[in-house]
Order: C-alpha cells, then sequence, then structure tokens
C-alpha cells in the first residue's frame, strides 16, 4: 500500500503574514504580492514533493516488474515450472545449477533420458533449460508433466531458424541436412541471461554421477567454457580407427585457405567435443563470444573454410578457432564419448559403470537398433506417454511401453 507523506502548514507560521503594521499603500499592495508568492511557492513545494513520491513508488514496481518478465528478444520462454520438490529446497543445496539441453521431436527420448538421468543422481537445485522448435513443444511438455518426471524443475524455449539466416551453407540436394538446434549452443547466454555459469549438454548422454561436480569445474582466468579434449587418455586408448583425422584441427578446417593460415593455429592441435561443456557466461559476454562465433560462420558461407572432410558437426569449426588455446578442460570421465562411433562395445562394462558421462555422440544412438550399451542408456528411459516416440531394439521392430 502506497504511504503518502502529508505536510501541513498555516499561513500564519510564515512571518509577518497576519501582522498588523501601518503601511502606505504602494507598500501594502507589495507586502501583499511578496505573501501571495511565498504561499504559491510553498504550495508547489508541497505538491512536488508528493508527486515526486508517488512517481517513486511507481517506479519501483515498475522495476520489479521488468526485472521479472525480462528475456532477450527472440528468444522468449515458452514454459516454465517454477516449484521444485522439496528434497531440492535445502539450504546447503539452494544454488541453482542451469543446464542447456536441446530437443528435436525425431530425438526427444534421449532428453527424456538425459534429464530423469541428471535429477536422479543429485540433490542439487537444477533447472533445465529445454530449447526446441516450436512444433516439439506441445510434445515434449505432455512428455514432462505425464510421467514422473513432472516434478522436475525446467523451463522450454524457442529456438527461431531465421537466426541462421546468412550463417549456414544450405545444399540444394538436401536442404534438410542443416539442424538448427545443434547451433543453440553458441547462443548460450541468451537461454540463460541472469546465470554466470551453465552447463551445455547434447541430447544423446546420460549422467551417471551428481551434475554439480561438473558445475564446479574450474576454469582458468580469462576462459569462457571447459571442454574435453579428443587427445585425452581416455580416448586415446579408445581411437577410433579408419576415420582420419577426427582428433586434430586440420579434420575441421580446410588449412589451404588464406583465412585459416593467418589465424597460425597449429594443424595438429586436439581438437575437442563440443557436445558437453561448462561454461562462464560472464567471460562468454565479455568477449563476445557469441559475435565471434557467427563472424566465422557467416565467411564459411562466402570462402568454404571447414574442411571439406569434416570430421563431425559443422558447429564444431568455429568453436576450435575462437576457443583456440582459451578453453580449460573437464575431467575426461565427464565425457566418455564415442559410444555412438560404432555399433560394437569399444569399452568395458566395468569402464562405462565408472563414467560419470556417457556420450553416444555418432551414427549409433541408444534409442536405435544397434547402438552399443543401449541397455544402460535404458535404464532412464521414461516411455512416451502419447507413444508418438519408440525404441526400437534389435529382438523386436517396435519397443512395447509398458
Amino acid at each position: 500500500m502506497s504511504t503518502y507523506c502529508v505536510l501541513s502548514f498555516s499561513l500564519s507560521s510564515i512571518p509577518g503574514f497576519f501582522k498588523s503594521s501601518t503601511f502606505n499603500p504602494k507598500q501594502k499592495e507589495e507586502m501583499t504580492f511578496r505573501k501571495v508568492n511565498i504561499f504559491i511557492l510553498v504550495l508547489a513545494v508541497v505538491i512536488f514533493l508528493l508527486v515526486l513520491h508517488h512517481n517513486i513508488l511507481g517506479l519501483s514496481d515498475l522495476l520489479k516488474r521488468e526485472l521479472s518478465d525480462s528475456s532477450p528478444l527472440g528468444f522468449q520462454p515458452i514454459d516454465f515450472i517454477p516449484e521444485a520438490p522439496q528434497r531440492l529446497m535445502d539450504d546447503q543445496n539452494d544454488k541453482e545449477i542451469p543446464v542447456v539441453i536441446i530437443a528435436s521431436d525425431d530425438r526427444l527420448g534421449g532428453v527424456i533420458a538425459a534429464v530423469n538421468s541428471i535429477h536422479q543422481n543429485t540433490k542439487s537445485n537444477v533447472v533445465f533449460h529445454i530449447v526446441t522448435l516450436n512444433d516439439t513443444v506441445d510434445h515434449l511438455r505432455s512428455w514432462l508433466s505425464k510421467t514422473s518426471m513432472k516434478n522436475v524443475k525446467y523451463q522450454i524455449l524457442d529456438f527461431d531458424p531465421h537466426l541462421l539466416d546468412g550463417k549456414v551453407r544450405i545444399d540444394s540436394e538436401m536442404p534438410d541436412s542443416i539442424k538448427p538446434l545443434t547451433f543453440a549452443k553458441f547462443y548460450l547466454p541468451n537461454w540463460v541471461p541472469n546465470a554466470e555459469r551453465a552447463i551445455y549438454l547434447d541430447d544423446d548422454v546420460i549422467v551417471q554421477d551428481d551434475i554439480l561436480e561438473l558445475y564446479n569445474t574450474k576454469l582458468q582466468p580469462g576462459h569462457a567454457a571447459a571442454f574435453s579434449d579428443d587427445c585425452d587418455s581416455t580416448t586415446n586408448k579408445f581411437a577410433v580407427r579408419g576415420v582420419g583425422n577426427q582428433y586434430n584441427y586440420i579434420g575441421f578446417l580446410d588449412y589451404k585457405k588464406e583465412a585459416i593460415r593467418k589465424l597460425s593455429m597449429k594443424a595438429s592441435t586436439c581438437s575437442f567435443n563440443p557436445g558437453v561443456f561448462v561454461a562462464n557466461l560472464t567471460e562468454w559476454k565479455l568477449q563476445n563470444i557469441t559475435k565471434e562465433l557467427e563472424k566465422w560462420m557467416e565467411l564459411n558461407v562466402v570462402e568454404e573454410i571447414y574442411s571439406r572432410t569434416l570430421a563431425g558437426s559443422i558447429t564444431t569449426p568455429p568453436l576450435l578457432i575462437v576457443f583456440y588455446k582459451r578453453h580449460s578442460n573437464i575431467d575426461p570421465m565427464w565425457n566418455v564419448r564415442h559410444l555412438g562411433s560404432s555399433a560394437g562395445k569399444r569399452y568395458s562394462p566395468q569402464f562405462v559403470k565408472a563414467a560419470k558421462l556417457l556420450h553416444w555422440n555418432g551414427h549409433f544412438k541408444p534409442w536405435g537398433r544397434t547402438a552399443s550399451y543401449a541397455e544402460v542408456w535404458e535404464k532412464w528411459y521414461i516411455p512416451d506417454p502419447t507413444n508418438k516416440f519408440n525404441l526400437i531394439r534389435r529382438h523386436t521392430d517396435i519397443y512395447e511401453t509398458k
């Protein structure tokens, strides 16, 4: 309730206002004029103070509304569930951990398994910021609200594909080869504008430990992100044969192009996997990382600076350029990858069990027929209540939900 200050005064309190004296007519006229001016001035001050008080209260309310409703233009939240389960509200675990993950309709089961695995393995206050396209929203909302996932704290955000206009090359023979959501990681601060740090995850992962440990990854001063290098001991030990230079910069960038040569980046430099990373969003904004990434995307449209035998996703080359010798490292056990590179089991069951995050990057996905360790992934999968998404398994054409 607004409280106004009421200032009372009496004209008799003004010195000499009603004091009787003998003045000639001219003096009386001057005194009367002066008294009227004083009265008007006092009245004006009172009115000014009242208006100022009212405006300050109004401005305070406006600022509160602005802060609660603020969201970057073009990145509007569609859905938000603010209530968290009681177990998330412990004093020691009330710090919010933002996890950004993409969700395409044909891979939606992957998102559900990833979110569920994180949710079940932590007591921290994790908030999932799920980036998707508008035609997937209803399906995703239904899956989250009609299953045991209803207690998960999440926000659904719509990605506008037009954001990529002029920044990606479209193959006229394969116009659907570009997946807009894979570029969502470039715009990380837009999804969590008020966060100082965030985790980004692809949709083909599951987490087997407390995500808080990954969130607390130490980043060196001035570094905007921490990735898992492709030359770490884990990936070296289980190298994928017959894939060329997929662990080096030369596997992603065309070193014949002058724009790349001018950067003086060693072609033998280890690449990194951008499907799992921790970001210092304060540094990201200070260094204009998003603008830098867009600059190299636009240059590729004109000069084709990416390797013609691109070893991985087309989102990797600009990240390699921008973060060349400017990123920290995450624990390799927090991105045990290449589970989707072949149908066979390339890791021992003991090693898979010890991994903190499993990543099925590659062609073979755990919701498909021939992925390795699909049974490990399936423990975290929750069947689709709409039956639009079904697992494909060798022993049966369609995974029947029970």
